[in-house]
């Protein structure tokens, strides 16, 4: 469908009301608010027996909150007599399907869903004797045209919003390794190493298989498996890297409490997988020794432009692999204060210094953004509720300890409000995001410099 304008969309929504009397209009308006719930229990046993659908629609909450959204989706559908009621109608219909693109629904299964309500309601005009033929013809045709023309207006911002996703998915591929490749590969495999020197100190002092320290939960497992491999993404030593590691945490190292010569011959099984793995990594580099990072130019944060795809990939993760993880919503106390009192550049200054603090605080798989002015977001994979409360209450406390350095000498202290959220299996990060910062606004309505959890 060509891009219409809102103006030019009402214009063809009004035309398709035109061609049915009033009464037809009304009639099936209360006819789907009648039905409403018949329909909406009909559409959700029809897509969960789509093995496809079960992704997003399994999860409880989503089912409690589309269930009442898909009432008065089908209740607004067809009220629209006004021309403010069809700009309305034309709006959500764009924002579902940005939600859509957003959690990556196949268009086949909006689709599908589409036809099923279709479907149902034509059987159960076909129960109501009290029609004619020709009423019963105009109900159905009403339905149905009006259903599809929803679809095409949702099927076009899905398109829009999914182009969009996908230039942004690809510009973060291209630049999510890091503002300076060659730092980042000997961080790497600095990382690599330190993990190794402590497995080998650990095996040494009779450490047990079992306590031995995995490389998947190492700084390097954490920032390979959350940012290299996608960063790397198709290369062939990206898997095989993640392969390496797998065999190393699953199959050598449980292997550690066996007599002396197995030990050795484990040892030099390790040592070989691991040179596998400085080999495959110092390749993927050579590789990409171009890539740039998108970032925020004062602090060298990620920026807002790829909190989307970061967001959707940890959500992907989290869903298939049954792993938490945690967002922080952070926010410097009074900062307009301090740019009024002390001037912009003394504000640049606590900023730059606040996101060196926020890095020094992170691991190599977390994720850090500064979304605009004062505002950042700490990313913390593989991490809980609990743990994303200790990390959140840690920051406060050395936000509220430091002592931040201003031009001409000054200093100032600073504090931080800090609101936390873990990822409960919604699939749209956008449902995340809206409790975390949920709980920031209680944080800076509550006193300021304190840290609040979404339970």
């Amino acid at each position: 469908m060509p891009r219409l304008s809102v103006e030019q969309l009402s214009q063809e929504w009004s035309l398709l009301n035109q061609r049915f009397s009033e009464q037809s209009r009304r009639f099936v308006l209360s006819f789907c608010i009648r039905h409403a719930v018949d329909l909406t229990e009909t559409f959700y046993t029809e897509m969960l027996a789509d093995p496809g659908a079960t992704l997003f629609l399994s999860h409880d909450q989503v089912q409690g909150r589309l269930s009442q959204s898909m009432r008065r989706w089908l209740e607004g559908l067809f009220d629209s007599e006004s021309e403010g009621a069809l700009t309305r109608i034309i709006a959500e219909q764009k924002k579902v399907g940005e939600v859509h693109a957003r959690i990556d629904i196949p268009v086949h299964l909006v689709l599908r869903g589409a036809r099923c309500l279709k479907d149902r309601f034509i059987a159960l005009l076909q129960e109501d004797c009290e029609l004619s033929d020709r009423e019963h013809l105009d109900a159905a045709r009403l339905m149905s045209d009006t259903v599809d023309l929803a679809m095409e207006i949702m099927s076009h911002a899905y398109s829009t919003s999914h182009d969009r996703n996908s230039r942004n998915e690809e510009a973060y591929r291209l630049f999510s390794v890091t503002q300076n490749i060659a730092s980042e590969k000997e961080s790497q495999r600095a990382a690599l190493f330190d993990w190794e020197n402590q497995l080998m100190f650990d095996q040494a002092v009779g450490q047990p298989g079992e306590h031995l320290p995995r490389i998947l939960a190492s700084e390097f497992g954490l920032w390979f498996r959350h940012k290299g491999a996608h960063a790397f993404e198709g290369a062939p030593e990206a898997r095989q890297i993640i392969h390496a590691m797998e065999q190393i945490d699953d199959v050598i190292l449980p292997l550690f409490d066996s007599d002396s010569a197995e030990r050795i011959a484990r040892l030099r099984e390790l040592r070989e997988t691991v040179k596998s793995i400085h080999f495959n990594l110092d390749h993927l580099f050579e590789q990409n020794n171009a890539l740039e990072a998108g970032r925020d130019v004062l602090t060298r944060l990620l920026n807002r432009k790829f909190l989307p795809v970061v967001l959707n990939r940890q959500v992907s993760h989290a869903r298939s692999h049954g792993t938490p993880f945690s967002v922080l919503a952070l926010d410097i106390d009074h900062f307009k204060q301090i740019n009024d009192g002390y001037g912009h550049e003394a504000g640049d200054r606590v900023l730059q210094q606040l996101a060196s603090l926020l890095v020094n605080s992170s691991r190599a798989g977390d994720y850090l953004f500064r979304l605009g002015g004062e505002e950042f977001l700490m990313l913390l994979v593989d991490t809980g509720l609990d743990g994303a409360r200790r990390v959140a209450e840690k920051l406060r406390r050395g936000v509220e300890q430091e002592v931040f350095r201003l031009p001409q000498d000054r200093t100032i202290s600073v504090t931080l409000s800090v609101g936390v959220a873990c990822f409960n299996g919604h699939p749209d990060y956008q449902q995340l995001m809206r409790r975390a910062d949920d709980a920031l606004y209680q944080a800076k309505h509550s006193g300021r410099n304190r840290v609040v959890v979404v339970e």
